[in-house]
């Protein structure tokens, strides 16, 4: 009779690898949803939301039209600067909305007149302080400019909901204007100026870190949940009415 132990072990399972053509369908299925020139006429949403920000020049329109597959879902200006609004697009599959990505109005350019200005920096402020349903921060940025002083400003108004949990993510667009040796180097310095954060290069003209970031999204807005520990069964009466015999106690020390 051949001994158990002597039987080769079974090797256990990689776990699977994620799809990440399951992310960028999922992404396709995003629909304009509302727009809002302020906070309060935001609809109270219960489903995980994705907040795209960024300096008005970053690419911010080309990135999400470049994740979800469309051309104009989100409107690129010529302009920089000309979007005032907070855009919401809407995402899942079957018509059921099971998360929202928001497209802030990008900050920083120039021409805009200084009420204008503070008024979104307000608006932007609150957005990302108060927002509850709110589960990451995309940051977009030019590599060849790295993270501005407004760009830190943001940083600073994120990092305790970052702290309390918010995904957060810098994306460093056009990275294709870059060759690989300054692209590696813009990357290091972003990532010490995020603090040690996510930092990943992007480009939609050569669709450098699109998958990558896509699984980002679809991970965000459908966290694995952890298992649930089954509660401990209590110890069956005694059927013969004695009590139950008591384990010795030790007695208590003082300190």
């Amino acid at each position: 009779m051949t001994s158990s132990a002597s039987l080769p072990a079974t090797p256990a399972a990689p776990p699977a690898k994620p799809d990440p053509k399951i992310a960028m369908g999922w992404l396709h299925t995003a629909k304009f949803l509302t727009t809002a020139p302020e906070l309060k006429h935001l609809p109270r949403i219960d489903v995980p939301e994705i907040a795209f920000v960024g300096r008005s020049n970053a690419g911010k329109s080309t990135c999400i039209n470049t994740l979800t597959q469309q051309h104009r879902l989100a409107f690129a200006s010529k302009t920089p600067g000309r979007t005032q609004s907070i855009n919401l697009f809407s995402l899942g599959k079957q018509g059921i909305t099971d998360a929202v990505l928001t497209d802030l109005p990008g900050y920083g350019y120039a021409a805009v007149p200084k009420e204008a200005k503070y008024r979104w920096q307000q608006v932007m402020g609150n957005y990302l302080q108060t927002r509850d349903n709110l589960k990451a921060v995309v940051l977009l940025c030019d590599p060849r400019l790295g993270l501005t002083e407004l760009d830190e400003v943001l940083l600073d108004v994120i990092r305790p909901r970052v702290e309390e949990g918010l995904k957060f993510l810098v994306l460093l667009t056009k990275s294709d204007k870059l060759n690989k040796t300054d692209a590696a180097k813009a990357l290091q310095i972003v990532k010490l100026q995020a603090g040690g954060g996510d930092v990943k290069l992007f480009s939609s003209l050569k669709r450098q870190g699109v998958e990558e970031v896509a699984q980002h999204l679809w991970d965000w807005a459908h966290p694995k949940e952890k298992p649930v520990k089954a509660p401990k069964a209590e110890a069956a009466p005694s059927t013969d009415g004695a009590p139950e015999p008591q384990e010795p106690q030790e007695p208590n020390s003082i300190e």
